[in-house]
């Protein structure tokens, strides 16, 4: 069986909007600046090991990709924006370590079936628009006895609720999208990898995130460099009042998510999985 024939209808307009976005900005530094230890996170409850074949599926700028060349896997990080992957390459560069960047789509993935040990994803394939394709693409590519391993934002933590407060903001969703903050509930995965998978464990974690000392410097910085909270703002630059109605609701769900009263301390939820491919 090849990747042709799990392949999704052609949407090209909706896969060079969801480029577009994610080009925006500067990605490699936010997930820099906030997430810069849940790659390894993944990497070390996937079990990732020397000599291990891993793909990182919407591995962006290689967050957890990296992390998982240096145990000394091979890897291949295959994203939909080249921007990211050319990124990707430059930081495996400065830190003396080889991944095999690869433009792909996580809903057509072009590998063969039973080709990798672990298959991993640390807050990227949540924002494929369809994601029980998504995940047949990842438990397809994954050998059995391999892992699965996912790491995505909470519905409820901090990430989930801005999309959430977001949303009536941005542009209509592509027909068949569904909300990436889906990929942390539970009961959510499971559904999606049934009984293809098994020995399926899953728990939440925080993150703690202090780089920025006010609510509004959280929202400069995402506004400026963040592609998902970049899209929204486009899509209302020209309605005065629905920018400023963004901007509030923003800087609303940062100031309920801060535990300091001298800068800006939160905790971001995410939900942690690791599971194993049956025998097919």
């Amino acid at each position: 069986m090849t990747a042709e024939t799990h392949a999704v209808p052609d949407d090209r307009a909706v896969k060079a909007r969801l480029r577009a976005m994610w080009a925006m900005g500067d990605y490699p530094a936010v997930a820099t600046a906030t997430i810069p230890a849940l790659g390894a996170r993944l990497v070390g409850v996937t079990g990732i090991r020397a000599g291990d074949r891993v793909l990182d599926v919407a591995a962006g700028a290689g967050n957890a990709a990296i992390p998982a060349a240096k145990v000394g896997a091979h890897v291949t990080a295959c994203d939909l924006t080249p921007e990211l992957l050319a990124a990707g390459r430059e930081a495996a560069r400065r830190q003396s370590v080889h991944v095999d960047w690869r433009e792909a789509d996580a809903e057509a993935l072009p590998f063969t079936d039973d080709q990798f040990d672990a298959v991993i994803s640390c807050v990227g394939v949540m924002f494929a628009p369809r994601h029980q394709a998504s995940a047949a693409e990842m438990v397809r590519v994954c050998r059995p006895g391999g892992r699965i391993g996912l790491l995505s934002w909470t519905p409820d933590g901090f990430i989930g609720q801005l999309l959430a407060a977001m949303k009536p903001y941005a542009p209509a969703p592509p027909p068949g999208a569904q909300p990436p903050a889906l990929w942390g509930q539970e009961e959510h995965v499971r559904s999606l990898l049934g009984d293809r998978v098994d020995d399926f464990t899953m728990h939440r974690e925080t993150v703690t995130v202090d780089r920025f000392k006010r609510p509004e410097d959280f929202r400069d910085f995402f506004r400026d460099r963040y592609g998902p909270v970049m899209a929204v703002y486009r899509a209302v630059a020209d309605d005065p009042d629905r920018l400023a109605a963004l901007d509030h609701a923003v800087i609303e769900v940062a100031r309920r998510h801060g535990r300091s009263s001298e800068r800006l301390v939160m905790d971001w939820e995410y939900l942690l999985i690791n599971a194993r491919v049956r025998d097919r």
